[in-house]
């Protein structure tokens, strides 16, 4: 095993067994305690290293920024997040689960009869000795420790040309407030230390159900993500009545039924087919059973985008939810119609937008200030952003005075944009630079390393990359929390920006598993080999 894969499996164990759940207390004290370990490193002598706090962050999180310098200006960054998500789901195995040998021990013994394909994957692969388990190793901790180990080999290097910035963010499993803060945090960042960022690396992992061949991969771009909502409010009424009302949950039923896998809202570009939508949460208002129908329901949907603005993405949801209900309402007519013989007219259900909701509420001061302070409140609680909203639109509905049925549409969270590299000069060199590193990567070690046009996922790229953010303006004024919950200026790095990071399987899960020989292996390598080429190309 070479240096630079001792030194990267090291980093990748050492910041796994530190236990960073995104909200908690690790996740506020990681960059401080790594800030400490890199200054008592005499690899890392030299190198300047310092945390980047996240402005008006409740939790007083911060980013851990280090900085190896060469000659000139120009400076490529290597970043990715520290968060995990939570890993009580490994159950009895707790314990163990940021404690990847111990782990990959235990979670033989728990596998021994599996119980699945899925599991009987696991098995192979962890008793082949080429995965290593761990909640955060695979996502992304083992790309932070490829970074690392890339850094130290770069500052071994007696001439070096250009500058590594390797920046480590919080929050990415949430809502992205670190990369969101370095966003803001760049401009002053780059004139204080006299840098020209000329491309970012992102350090996020793929996922490879099979032999590693998709997971070896840089990727190009990043899908986006928008979160379209509908509270929709009914007519309640006696269950055994219910011809005289309207029930929400029907309404809601109807429209999900209709946005479900919609071709209208897959948005495809470069050759590649749309991720149709799916429903993410549909729940009424009601908190506790009785027999009265529901007076309210509210539901969100993941739509991922790869070139359509939000204004056409959101068109085309209102263009699905009005027909859902259109249809439903002509159902139900004739129904009740066969139920009491009388005829009927269909119920007239609105389509708002919760835009023009929001703005008849600015009309009256007093109502205007008992929303922000519920905005406010709502906040301070912690809720989710989904749930902000939910309750946000439903007060601002409330204080209107109006009654059902409607359905009001707008956006329940923070928006992904989507990224690609753009046209310009950086982002060609940056291009260049990795099919220059794909070719020595193939001749000296015979390994293929692949592209994609899309991270097949939402991650911190929207906020470092080349993203298109003429929709936020859009998005703000149909998403209530915006400036209580959200609070994003729009401003984004804005630099040539590629993924290249470790694959495996299963992250999320108690079987998350990194394959180590291209984690700790190639990959320091290879970001190695694309910061030199990179670098190479300006002096020539």
């Amino acid at each position: 095993m070479t240096d630079i894969a001792e030194r990267a499996r090291h980093w990748a164990i050492w910041l796994t067994r530190f236990a960073s759940v995104t909200g908690t207390e690790g996740e506020r004290a990681l960059p401080a305690a790594l800030a400490a370990r890199l200054r008592e490193d005499p690899a890392w002598r030299g190198c300047e290293i310092w945390l980047v706090p996240i402005p008006d962050d409740r939790l007083g999180r911060s980013c851990l920024a280090a900085l190896a310098r060469g000659t000139g200006g120009e400076t490529l960054l290597l970043t990715g997040h520290f968060d995990t998500v939570p890993f009580d789901d490994y159950a009895d195995l707790r314990g163990l689960a940021t404690d990847p040998e111990p782990l990959r021990d235990a979670l033989l013994q728990r596998l021994r009869n599996p119980a699945n394909p899925a599991e009987e994957l696991a098995r192979a692969d962890l008793a082949s000795g080429s995965f290593l388990p761990g909640r955060g190793l695979l996502d992304m901790k083992a790309g932070l420790a490829a970074a690392l180990a890339a850094m130290e080999a770069f500052l071994l290097q007696p001439r070096r040309d250009g500058n590594l910035l390797f920046v480590a963010v919080p929050d990415e499993e949430v809502n992205s407030v670190g990369a969101r803060g370095l966003g803001e945090a760049m401009p002053k960042l780059l004139e204080e230390h006299a840098l020209r960022l000329v491309g970012a690396i992102n350090l996020d992992c793929i996922g490879d159900r099979g032999d590693g061949r998709v997971g070896r991969s840089v990727a190009l771009g990043s899908v986006g993500k928008l979160l379209p909502t509908a509270l929709v409010i009914g007519q309640p009424t006696h269950a055994s009545h219910p011809l005289q009302g309207i029930n929400a949950a029907a309404i809601a039923g109807a429209i999900a039924a209709r946005v479900e896998w919609a071709p209208e809202l897959a948005d495809g570009a470069d050759g590649e087919a749309g991720i149709p939508p799916t429903l993410l949460s549909l729940k009424d208002g009601k908190r506790h059973y009785d027999v009265t129908t529901p007076d309210s329901c509210f539901a969100c949907w993941n739509v991922l985008t790869m070139g359509r603005p939000a204004a056409t993405i959101f068109a085309a949801f209102e263009g699905l939810v009005t027909d859902a209900v259109r249809t439903l309402a002509a159902s139900l007519a004739e129904r009740q119609l066969r139920a009491s013989a009388q005829p009927h007219s269909p119920p007239a259900i609105e389509v708002l937008h919760v835009s023009a909701i929001l703005a008849e509420i600015a009309e009256d001061p007093e109502a205007a200030a008992a929303l922000r302070e519920t905005a406010e409140r709502l906040a301070r609680e912690g809720l989710s952003l989904p749930d902000q909203n939910e309750r946000l639109t439903l007060a601002a509905w409330t204080l209107t005075g109006r009654s059902g049925p409607a359905v009001i549409i707008g956006f329940g969270s923070l928006p992904y944009p989507h990224v690609r590299l753009g046209g310009g000069e950086a982002a060609c060199a940056l291009e260049s630079a990795i099919a220059i590193a794909r070719e020595q990567m193939r001749v000296g070690s015979g390994v293929e390393i692949g592209l994609q046009a899309h991270f097949p996922g939402i991650s911190d790229m929207s906020f470092i990359g080349e993203a298109d953010v003429t929709s936020v303006a859009f998005i703000a004024g149909n998403t209530p929390a915006w400036s209580s919950g959200v609070r994003w200026s729009g401003q984004v790095i804005g630099t040539p920006t590629v993924n290249i990071g470790p694959w495996g399987r299963d992250y999320h899960t108690p079987h998350e598993r990194v394959e180590t020989g291209y984690a700790f292996e190639i990959l320091p390598r290879f970001l190695l080999e694309v910061a030199q080429a990179r670098f190479a190309g300006a002096t020539r």
